[in-house]
């Protein structure tokens, strides 16, 4: 009797299980794949240049992330079209293009920086660029091309766990946990400066960007998930980003532990991890190299294949990595040639590859309240969402969220281009 009602018990909860492990797949990887190339430099940056002063800052950011994914993800369950296609049915093509344009750029741009993170971490174990970039560009392309969509995620979600490293090197780093404390729970605003702006706008801009807004509506869609499991993927967006903040924290705190608190100055993420070595040990610096290549290698797949969605969708083009290449040959033209640029620049010598690390995620951060307030006005279209629109507190909160983005653009433009 005993057996019979302990799997009386244990039945209905594993099948509840199941069905969430069935959901799960594009809020983790989205938020965690975010975790890309420009943010592991910004995220390095920070902590060599600020310490943990700034750490409050991903709290706040964090909280706007689940809201902005829960969002896009509940948009693209209910209406099953991609944010770019709403876009172009509730705004017109004329504005479709010309934010599809310059989304396009700045994810290029993002496409290089993966590239630029994969030259970084090959060199900080004596692979030059000219091998590793073209082979994982290569990889990338075949990954994408010759598998369905189940195939992609599985392997996206096995790249997710690799970001753990970051969490390790952290703790290797040893650093001063109630001095972390009081920096998030306590944060000095006193002691922010005019030189804080940019790297507070890039925190924004490589924690929260646009392309992963458009991404985790169009896997959704393309992964099939009904309303009746809007709960799930709001789990799936909630763990996703709860991981990535961890992971981002941790990059901060390791550097702020060593490199900052030895007044060293890095110029790229291969001096952050070489940097490591005599101040965390051996495997810290290893663990950090292993984790900017896993983060580049597949970020370079992810955003490629996050503006061939986006492009295609706002075209009104077929897309989907369900499809084969006669069925989608825009779609996978787009994701082929970003591939092909994306690597080919990071390959002439003259090139500063920190720059376009850490400039991408500033671009990203002055481009990402506009996506958001399409994003706002669409979920709020009883026309696209029924009875699933936002809560008068979920508009009120997002309105206040996307000012305070527009106002933190302000000083920051100010400061780097006067």
């Amino acid at each position: 009797m005993k057996i019979e009602s302990k799997k009386k018990i244990l039945s209905p909860m594993m099948v509840k299980l199941t069905l969430l492990l069935s959901i799960i797949g594009p809020g983790l990887i989205t938020a965690n794949l975010d975790n890309d190339a420009g943010g592991i430099a910004t995220y390095s940056l920070a902590g060599a240049q600020t310490g943990y002063r700034l750490m409050w800052i991903l709290i706040p950011v964090t909280i706007a992330l689940v809201m902005f994914q829960e969002m896009s993800a509940r948009m693209g369950i209910v209406s099953g079209k991609g944010l770019a296609d709403l876009i172009r049915e509730k705004f017109g093509l004329k504005i479709t293009f010309y934010s599809l344009f310059f989304l396009l750029f700045a994810d290029l741009g993002n496409t290089m920086a993966e590239f630029a993170g994969i030259a970084s971490a090959g060199e900080i174990f004596g692979a030059s660029r000219y091998f590793t970039v073209p082979i994982c560009a290569f990889v990338v392309w075949l990954i994408i091309l010759k598998s369905n969509y189940k195939t992609v995620e599985r392997i996206f979600i096995i790249g997710c766990s690799v970001f753990l490293t970051y969490i390790v090197s952290g703790l290797l780093a040893g650093p001063d946990w109630m001095e972390v404390t009081t920096a998030i729970v306590k944060p000095n605003f006193h002691s922010i400066t005019y030189k804080d702006f940019p790297i507070m706008v890039a925190l924004l801009g490589t924690t929260i960007t646009p392309w992963m807004q458009f991404y985790i509506q169009s896997a959704v869609v393309e992964k099939g998930i009904s309303t009746k499991h809007l709960w799930h993927s709001k789990v799936d967006v909630i763990a996703g980003c709860t991981l990535t903040l961890f992971v981002s924290m941790f990059i901060i705190i390791c550097c702020a532990a060593t490199i900052h608190k030895m007044g060293i100055t890095i110029s790229d993420a291969k001096d952050a991890a070489v940097a490591l070595e005599p101040l965390a040990g051996k495997y810290a610096s290893m663990l950090f190299g292993i984790g900017l290549f896993n983060a580049s290698f597949f970020a370079a797949a992810i955003l490629p294949l996050a503006a061939s969605y986006y492009i295609c969708e706002g075209m009104g083009w077929e897309s989907g990595v369900d499809r084969s290449f006669k069925e989608a040959p825009h779609f996978f033209s787009i994701f082929t040639s970003m591939i092909v640029i994306g690597g080919a620049i990071t390959l002439i010598p003259s090139i500063n590859l920190f720059n376009i690390l850490y400039y991408s995620q500033v671009i990203d951060g002055l481009l990402i309240p506009i996506v958001i307030l399409f994003i706002i006005k669409l979920c709020n279209d009883p026309d696209i969402m029924g009875e699933y629109t936002n809560s008068p507190t979920q508009n009120f909160i997002s309105y206040i969220l996307v000012m305070l983005m527009f106002l933190l653009n302000i000083p920051m433009i100010y400061y780097t281009f006067r």
